[in-house]
């Protein structure tokens, strides 16, 4: 497949997904949320304690599909996120599985509160 301005709006929104569709580089977005200015490597290996080489390829996995931006900066390289909205995006997401996961745990309450069905042996 190319990757020309004629590929799909639905297939280029499914490679970035793909590129979020781990927890580790979940876990650095959060980060970089969080910190809101340009983080140190350093850092984002301190908060996560993901092997370096590990880290490295997930970061470059994020900076690949433009979710986030590297600047070198004497021997530290910083990463910060390319856009504003990823930050929403991943609270959306969060709001999304908090709402799924509550309302599994009331249909589990509303389960348990159902009458046997017949006698245990």
């Amino acid at each position: 497949m190319s990757d020309g301005p004629e590929r799909p709006l639905y297939e280029i929104k499914a490679n970035l997904f793909k590129a979020l569709a781990h927890p580790a580089r979940i876990r650095v977005l959060e980060i970089l949320c969080a910190s809101g200015e340009p983080t140190p490597v350093s850092d984002i290996l301190a908060d996560t304690a993901i092997e370096p080489t590990l880290l490295s390829q997930h970061l470059a996995v994020l900076k690949r599909h433009h979710v986030v931006r590297a600047q070198r900066v004497g021997n530290a390289v910083f990463y910060e996120l390319t856009h504003p909205k990823i930050s929403e995006l991943l609270v959306i997401a969060r709001t999304f599985l908090a709402d799924t996961l509550g309302a599994q745990r009331d249909q589990l309450e509303t389960f348990k509160r159902l009458p046997p069905l017949g006698r245990s042996q």
